[in-house]
């Protein structure tokens, strides 16, 4: 099927990067600089709450007025001159933010090869391959200690309880804690998905050739599926608009369910009877369950030969938004801050009491 750019309608101020992140802008998210993507092509820019002005109505309609008359007279020739004069100024502009964004790019590449070690490490930690080392521990507790005194004293008192127990290895449920911890990925969480996601053991990002990424899921056996992988990967197209790179479609893989165990869907029984003959037989059909490995089934665009209506189109949309916005809060958030998540720090830097921040 062909993919086209997505356009949601649910479009907030500015484009998601992951600076600004699609939920929430944190300290914890890259650095400043902004970088890919934008989910849609053209993002509107929409008034926010708060902004003065915003619930004085007398005011917004002068405002309007004064909009509208500008808009219907005709603007002398010298200054239609001088606006494509300006119109020229900002292709160029854009021209530059499309480099930019290559640039910043590359150094995300880059930089990601050089966490790869932190990241290997940590998996180790968290499966019981490798113990930190006396050094290693006294200069994360350090850490704790110059950001927050009272959450040192917390963790001595944690440091005390653990040390009983010499017989737990690595950090027993690791990644189910911090995803749980995070408000939209643990929403998605059932308490079925639990017993499969403790044997997740880690979470790896990698970027592909073309503009996009990949996330892998890690698992040891299990239960549930046969697979030791899961992905999800995310495709951006391969030219820069306006100076964003432009969200195009995702692709999941398909879960290798053991019998009677997948997540995703339940299974409705029902008795029928045949009117001739009087016999009941039980017809059984399977319907779609909330889980959080339709992660890895992603929604998708119709072709052309589909035609959807106005709620079938936002309801849509919507899907597709939370389903980028997810694989963003993976990269940006959960995969380098994982420890954040798992020890609740990273809540204290977020602010998620905004219920609208968030699709239903």
């Amino acid at each position: 099927m062909d993919q086209q750019a997505v356009e949601i309608k649910n479009k907030k101020v500015t484009a998601p990067t992951p600076q600004n992140t699609p939920i929430n802008a944190a300290p914890i998210s890259s650095q400043s600089i902004p970088t890919v993507p934008s989910i849609s092509e053209e993002i509107e820019t929409i008034s926010t709450p708060g902004v003065a002005g915003q619930n004085n109505s007398g005011l917004m309609s002068m405002l309007q007025g004064r909009l509208g008359n500008l808009i219907s007279e005709p603007l002398p020739a010298s200054v239609q001159r001088r606006i494509n004069g300006l119109k020229f100024l900002q292709s160029k502009h854009a021209e530059l933010e499309g480099e930019f964004q290559k640039e910043v790019l590359a150094l995300e590449k880059k930089y990601l090869e050089l966490y790869r070690p932190l990241y290997t490490k940590r998996a180790e930690v968290i499966t019981g391959k490798y113990e930190p080392t006396e050094e290693e521990v006294a200069l994360g507790a350090k850490v704790d200690e110059e950001e927050d005194q009272s959450d040192l004293e917390d963790d001595k008192e944690n440091d005390v309880t653990e040390s009983t127990d010499d017989n737990v290895s690595g950090i027993p449920e690791f990644w189910l804690t911090a995803l749980k911890t995070h408000p939209q990925i643990g929403e998605t969480i059932t308490d079925e998905d639990c017993n499969v996601l403790k044997h997740l053991v880690d979470i790896r990002l990698s970027y592909l050739e073309k503009p996009g990424f990949q996330i892998e899921f890690e698992f040891t056996e299990n239960d549930y599926f046969t697979n030791k992988v899961l992905t999800k990967t995310y495709y951006y197209q391969d030219n820069v608009s306006g100076g964003d790179y432009v969200y195009d479609h995702a692709e999941g893989c398909d879960i290798n369910w053991k019998e009677g165990k997948d997540l995703t869907v339940t299974i409705e029984t029902k008795k029928q009877r045949h009117k001739g003959t009087n016999k009941t037989r039980v017809v059984k059909r399977t319907v779609p369950a909330e889980s959080f490995f339709n992660f890895f089934n992603p929604p998708v665009l119709p072709d052309d030969s589909e035609e959807l209506d106005e709620d079938e189109a936002e309801g849509l949309d919507a899907k597709l938004e939370a389903d980028y916005e997810m694989g963003e809060e993976f990269k940006e958030k959960i995969i380098p801050h994982a420890v954040d998540y798992f020890t609740g720090k990273a809540l204290e830097y977020e602010d998620y009491d905004d219920e609208d921040d968030f699709d239903e």
